[in-house]
């Protein structure tokens, strides 16, 4: 499979050189944008899980949220930043440039500078921690930029075949059903096949090289194919991971608890690399609708997850089965200045007593109160290194929302993982949504939105830890809460908007915590205001 790659690789680099002679003048285009962000909440962890939130890193590697950790002290009273305020500014700035030679042929490059928060801590020397995220530290000087992709894109002859191919090398961004699947940037090939009204997408991403001699890397397979048919576009897709290392190689040393990732100390044990132990195997099989139903704008999605984790090195160990579904159907109602719409989404939850917080063979389940070992996940999940968290935005609090594009992106269920898969924000959860919207001005859209959340795991709760009376059996609740969004969207000019956000989350019982020593606790109910400035060129 290897030297397959390698040649059809070459042989793509060979047609590219070879259509040069036929080459037009180069057009030079740059394009991007600059933002700032501002939050300002109470108990909606970061992304990361800091310690200015209520969050953990234990739980952004895994099935549950698991925010109880760090929330108390060993006395059992409050710790860092539960129930507490708290505020922080952060920006990015992107830059594309496009080097197009002909429509058959071109490169691309894009760039992201990010700050994860303004005043985060400067580091003096080029270490791997100013390598990234450091915009914002006073005196600046970091070395923040960031390469995203850069890749070729490439018009291919026929070859008998009249229909009109192209494909991209390099490193790029693979994305299916985003909102509910998979964002992922990385290095790799995607075809285009266009047969009208069919349009078929293959691709193929190097996930990670291990050893060039062994079969110990990662690979991503795909087929996205779609047709246009009358008002509508009916697609469907095939996601295969063949993860001969897993979890994926990582480097120790950062330190999660310190604002951007800062880390903890500089000392030679700084950046070891970790390989994963264990091997899997992960598809995902979905289908889609888009279209117009009459006045009314349909999106419909259906993904179903299956798979398996099996240890290399204790083979004995009990392998980790995955199984697991989402759905959302969304419905729009544009009418003059107005847009009324609804969605509902729902997620499998995992079960407390079949898998831990990592779902990785060999370790105890969730539930303290048993003392099984993980054997089999029911939450749906996300592929390792997906962003669907950021890109869901479905709400203020809850999952995510306009400014959650940037490294600060806020939403108490967004979990994403780089080295493993996880359950996204969507997982163990479901909700109804109900909104309406208004241009009130030509420069003014406001918009109001409801949803009413449920917890779908089993023998306990997807985000919070509360337990039964008198035992460390995790409690069962199934109400997540209410949520209330005002969301306002202004024009400044035709290049620079303008977005300020409010909600909050009447919380319910699925999200109270256990202290660790002796009681429940019900924190306070969750709230977010947020803004983003936004110039696009």
């Amino acid at each position: 499979m290897k030297k397959f790659i390698v040649l059809t690789l070459f042989g793509v680099l060979i047609m590219a050189f070879s259509g040069m002679a036929y080459a037009q003048k180069l057009d030079f285009k740059a394009s991007g944008s600059i933002d700032f962000d501002g939050v300002w909440e109470t108990n909606v962890p970061f992304y990361f899980a800091n310690a200015t939130g209520p969050g953990g890193h234990a739980g952004h590697a895994g099935i549950f949220k698991t925010w109880a950790t760090p929330s108390f002290d060993a006395a059992g009273n409050h710790a860092k930043g539960l129930d507490r305020p708290a505020a922080y500014a952060y920006s990015r700035g992107m830059l594309r440039f496009d080097a197009v030679m002909s429509k058959e042929l071109s490169g691309t490059f894009i760039f992201e500078i990010d700050a994860l928060r303004w005043g985060a801590p400067g580091v003096g020397t080029l270490t791997q921690a100013s390598f990234r995220n450091n915009m914002g530290s006073w005196t600046t000087d970091q070395a923040a930029i960031e390469v995203k992709n850069v890749y070729i894109d490439v018009g291919l002859p026929y070859f008998g075949i009249p229909v009109p191919m192209t494909v991209r090398v390099g490193a790029q961004t693979f994305g299916v059903r985003p909102n509910i699947v998979l964002y992922s940037d990385g290095a790799g090939i995607t075809g285009g096949i266009k047969a009208d009204p069919v349009m078929i997408i293959p691709m193929w991403g190097k996930m990670q090289e291990g050893s060039d001699y062994a079969a110990d890397d990662d690979d991503m397979y795909g087929l996205h194919v779609n047709a246009k048919l009358g008002t509508f576009t009916v697609g469907g897709y095939g996601l295969y991971y063949n993860l001969n290392t897993y979890p994926m190689t990582y480097a120790t040393g950062w330190s999660w608890g310190t604002v951007g990732g800062v880390p903890a100390s500089t000392s030679a044990s700084y950046g070891v690399v970790v390989s994963g132990t264990q091997r899997a195997d992960f598809w995902w099989l979905g289908a889609y609708v888009d279209g117009k139903a009459g006045p009314v704008d349909i999106n419909f999605d259906f993904v179903y997850d299956h798979g398996k984790v099996e240890s290399r090195w204790t083979p004995t160990t009990e392998d980790v089965k995955y199984s697991g579904w989402a759905t959302r159907l969304k419905a729009d109602f544009p009418w003059e200045k107005f847009n009324f719409g609804v969605v509902g989404m729902y997620a499998s939850g995992a079960d407390a007593n079949k898998t831990s917080t990592s779902g990785l063979p060999g370790t105890s389940v969730a539930n303290p109160g048993s003392s099984l070992l993980s054997r089999k996940v029911g939450s749906y999940i996300v592929p390792p290194g997906s962003e669907q968290s950021p890109v869901g935005q479905e709400s203020i609090v809850m999952y995510s929302c306009f400014n959650a594009a940037a490294d600060g992106g806020t939403g108490i269920a967004q979990m994403g993982n780089y080295q493993q898969v996880s359950r996204g924000s969507f997982g163990g959860t479901w909700f109804a949504k109900l909104y309406g919207s208004v241009k009130a001005a030509p420069w003014y859209k406001v918009t109001l939105q409801g949803l009413y959340i449920g917890d779908t795991t089993k023998h306990g709760n997807t985000f919070g830890t509360a337990v039964k009376t008198g035992t460390t059996t995790l409690r069962d609740d199934k109400d997540i809460g209410w949520e209330l969004d005002l969301i306002n969207e202004i024009d400044i000019y035709k290049n620079l908007k303008f977005f300020a956000g409010a909600g909050i989350l009447f919380a319910g019982d699925a999200l109270d915590l256990y202290n660790g020593v002796n009681k429940n606790y019900s924190p306070k109910n969750p709230w977010n205001v947020t803004t983003r400035l936004l110039y696009s060129f």
